[in-house]
C-alpha cells in the first residue's frame, strides 16, 4: 500500500520514486519545489529557472508564448523528469496549453488561489497580489468570472516585490517600506477597508508572507496555492511511477538558461533550498551542458 499523506481532508498517494522538475523564470518557484518536497521526500525533485530570459514581468505576451514551450523542451531533455510543473504565474496564465502540447510528460500549472481565497473569505472581499502580467490576462479574469463572481476582488501588480522577495531571500539588503507599498493599493481601493484575504498570486510572494503581513495596516489572511500544487504533482506523479523501484539518482540540480556564473545570487537561494548543483544549458549547443559544482 503507498504511503499517503492527509493534506485538507484528502488523502494523496505519495510516490516513492519518480522525479520532478519544478521551472520558474528566477527563484520564486522554489517555494513550491519545497512544498513538494515536504511531502515527498523520497521522490527526486530539480528545479530550473529561465535565467536567460528573466524577468518575465517585463516581457510581452508574444515573446513568453515563443519562449516558454522551446525553453521547457530543451529543460526536459536535460533533466529527464517525469513530471513538470510550472511553478509561474506568468507562465501557466500565458502558456500552460502550448507547453503541455510541446512535452511528451505531464505537466502541472500553476493557478492563483481565487477560488479557495473567495470560499473563505468572511468579508466577501479579497485582494489579488500578482504581477502586471497576471492581473491584466483573459486567464485571471475567467478565474474570477468561474470562481469569485459572489465576492468583489480587489487586484494590484508589482513588480517592485519581486525584486524585493528576491533580495530577501539572498539575504541582501532591501527597503523593509516596499512591503506595505506592495500592498497599499489594495488597502486604499474602494472596499479596501473590508479586505479580510490576499491572494499571492505569483510564486515569489510567499517568500515574504512575513514581512507582507507585519507591513499590513491590519490582519488580513495570505494565500497562495503551493500547497495545492504539491498535492498535484504527487497525485500526477504516481500515476507515471506507480509500482517503479526507488529513483537511483537523486535531485537537487538546479538547469539555468544562461551560464550560472551570470546567477550567482540564485545559485546561492537554491544551494540553501536543497539545489547544490548548477546547470547551464548552452544557448548555441543544446547538446552541451556547463555544469558547477556548489
Amino acid at each position: 500500500m503507498p504511503n499517503e499523506t492527509i493534506l485538507s481532508s484528502r488523502i494523496v498517494p505519495v510516490p516513492e520514486a519518480g522525479r520532478v522538475l519544478v521551472f520558474d523564470s528566477g527563484m520564486g518557484g522554489l517555494t513550491v519545489a519545497r512544498e513538494i518536497m515536504a511531502r515527498a521526500p523520497g521522490i527526486a525533485v530539480d528545479y530550473a529557472a529561465d535565467t536567460g530570459f528573466f524577468p518575465y514581468g517585463d516581457k510581452s505576451d508574444a515573446a513568453l508564448r515563443e519562449r516558454l514551450p522551446e525553453i521547457a523542451s530543451r529543460l526536459v531533455d536535460a533533466a529527464r523528469p517525469d513530471v513538470f510543473v510550472i511553478a509561474c504565474n506568468t507562465a501557466s496564465t500565458l502558456a500552460l496549453d502550448q507547453v503541455r502540447a510541446a512535452l511528451s510528460i505531464p505537466v502541472v500549472g500553476t493557478v492563483p488561489a481565487i477560488k479557495p481565497a473567495a470560499a473563505e473569505s468572511q468579508s466577501g472581499v479579497i485582494g489579488l497580489l500578482a504581477t502586471p502580467g497576471t492581473i491584466r490576462r483573459q486567464y485571471t479574469a475567467d478565474l474570477i468570472r468561474d470562481f469569485a463572481s459572489h465576492v468583489s476582488v480587489i487586484l494590484h501588480g508589482s513588480i517592485e516585490l519581486v525584486r524585493l522577495a528576491e533580495a530577501h531571500a539572498a539575504g541582501e539588503p532591501y527597503d523593509a517600506n516596499g512591503f506595505a507599498e506592495a500592498q497599499r493599493p489594495l488597502f486604499e481601493a474602494e472596499g479596501g477597508d473590508q479586505l479580510d484575504t490576499i491572494v499571492l498570486a505569483c510564486t515569489h510572494f510567499p517568500l515574504v508572507r512575513d514581512q507582507l503581513a507585519a507591513a499590513a495596516p491590519r490582519p488580513v489572511r495570505y494565500i497562495d496555492s503551493g500547497a495545492a500544487i504539491a498535492r498535484q504533482t504527487l497525485r500526477v506523479l504516481f500515476r507515471q511511477v506507480d509500482g517503479r523501484s526507488a529513483t537511483e539518482m537523486p535531485g537537487g540540480r538546479v538547469f539555468l538558461s544562461g551560464p550560472p556564473a551570470d546567477s550567482e545570487r540564485l545559485v546561492k537561494v537554491c544551494r540553501r533550498f536543497g539545489f547544490g548543483t548548477a546547470i547551464g544549458l548552452d544557448d548555441t549547443a543544446h547538446a552541451e551542458n556547463r555544469s558547477a559544482h556548489i
